[in-house]
């Protein structure tokens, strides 16, 4: 681990271990606990990737699935170019981004609009190559919302990290990963989203994780400049200290927020070595899974796997929920043509229902219910029971594939597919 000392670090460290991000009774996982400032006074936005408490589940009460046979109002829509990453609402503002122009000498762009017109409000264009190694290419990263929402951050492939000014696109700074402090562009390019953690924003770049001060891009720590991997890190409390869980290249790992100190390191090796899945917590335990491997179950302490967890369950991009003790996800590969939706025991790791049908799709859940957006765009809402699939909508409200998770914000369901359409439907209930 290298830090990069200042004199605002000791500032830093101290509000790292106020009572707001640091619980000292055992083992407290809760993701929640370092986005509680964000999320008050806006706790049906939804300003980072996987949301609000980053666990894929919204706070949303009373929005409306009984949908009439055509499914649900399409409210706007718009083109934001070539993608797989998903939305974040926050302030009435939605953030996305895609690629346009072509393999080399195309650009990509960071788009906002207005969350219930559809309005753009601006959009920011950089040059950056398309990308399309083994797959149709384009943005990947999903851009995250500060604490206050003020700011846009967004982290490209080629590792051009942006703060833009919320209101109005003004590039508030602008570093770049490789040039500007060494990183290595991982095989695919950079794909997480950044983290905001106190002042600091964290990224899955280098060999486990790396930390930025948001309010220059000043880089403050690094555990190695070397491969990363692709999934977004996850804040939870390990005893008093405020951590993160990153799936790196070949491994899983928990660092201090403040320091990067490494806490515990867990061999986890993918093929291709495509570690994608943002990591999953419950219960004092971590489910990571990811391209051709199946999930393991670890001890969020110790790192240490949980031997009586066994699944073949493969969970390829979307990381899945959990409700009622049980983590409802999609397992497949999408270069095989399979897919299923599956609910796992969270203790044991045995399925008690599998459904094919979405292929390898993604999932979002609100009021015990999973929002689940099928690979070739079908729309389904599905009762989160332990007890067997039970689909009670369905519709047809987007084509192409789709890799990225819907988003549910305010009553408004945000789809989109790889080839940039982006869709708003209206899921508020009727007055």
């Amino acid at each position: 681990m290298r830090r990069i000392d200042t004199p605002r670090r000791a500032g830093y460290v101290s509000r790292m271990n106020s009572p707001l991000c640091g619980v000292r009774a055992g083992l407290q996982l809760a993701p929640a606990l370092l986005l509680a400032v964000s999320t008050a006074g806006a706790a049906l936005d939804w300003p980072r990737f996987r949301g609000p408490d980053a666990n894929g589940i919204s706070r949303e009460t009373g929005w409306s699935w009984q949908w009439p046979a055509e499914g649900p109002r399409k409210h706007w829509s718009a083109k934001v170019g070539q993608g797989v990453a998903t939305v974040v609402v926050s302030g009435g503002r939605v953030v996305t981004t895609g690629h346009s122009g072509g393999s080399d000498t195309g650009s990509d762009t960071v788009w906002c609009f207005d969350a219930v017109t559809g309005k753009e409000l601006w959009k920011h264009t950089y040059p950056a190559p398309l990308g399309d190694r083994y797959w149709e290419g384009g943005t990947t990263g999903t851009p995250t919302f500060s604490a206050g929402g003020d700011r846009a951050f967004h982290l490209s492939k080629r590792g051009e990290f942006f703060c833009l000014d919320a209101a109005s696109g003004r590039v508030v700074w602008h570093k770049n990963l490789a040039k500007d402090f060494g990183f290595k562009v991982p095989e695919w390019g950079f794909a997480s989203s950044p983290v905001p953690a106190g002042g600091l924003l964290l990224a899955n770049a280098g060999d486990a994780g790396a930390a930025f001060d948001a309010s220059n891009g000043r880089l403050v720590w690094h555990n190695g400049k070397g491969d990363a991997a692709y999934a977004t890190p996850l804040l939870f409390d390990l005893d008093g200290t405020a951590c993160a869980a990153i799936l790196s290249h070949r491994h899983c790992v928990a660092v201090e927020v403040a320091t990067g100190k490494v806490r515990w390191r867990a061999p986890f090796k993918s093929s291709y070595d495509t570690n994608s899945g943002q990591p999953v917590l419950h219960d004092g335990t971590l489910e990571i899974s990811a391209y051709n491997v199946p999930a393991v179950m670890l001890d969020a302490r110790t790192g240490k796997p949980v031997e009586s967890w066994k699944t073949d369950t493969r969970v390829h991009f979307n990381a899945g929920v959990v409700l009622d003790g049980h983590l409802f996800a999609f397992h497949g590969q999408v270069d095989k043509k399979e897919g299923e939706l599956r609910c796992l025991d969270w203790k044991t790791g045995a399925t008690k229902w599998s459904r094919a049908g979405l292929g390898v799709g993604s999932l979002v859940a609100s009021e015990g219910k999973l929002i689940a957006l099928g690979e070739s765009g079908e729309l389904a809402v599905i009762e989160a029971s332990t007890a067997g699939y039970k689909e009670v909508a369905r519709t047809q409200q987007i084509g192409g594939k789709c890799w990225a998770s819907p988003v549910l914000a305010n009553g408004l369901l945000y789809v989109r597919n790889m080839a940039g359409q982006l869709v708003c439907l209206d899921l508020r209930a009727a007055k």
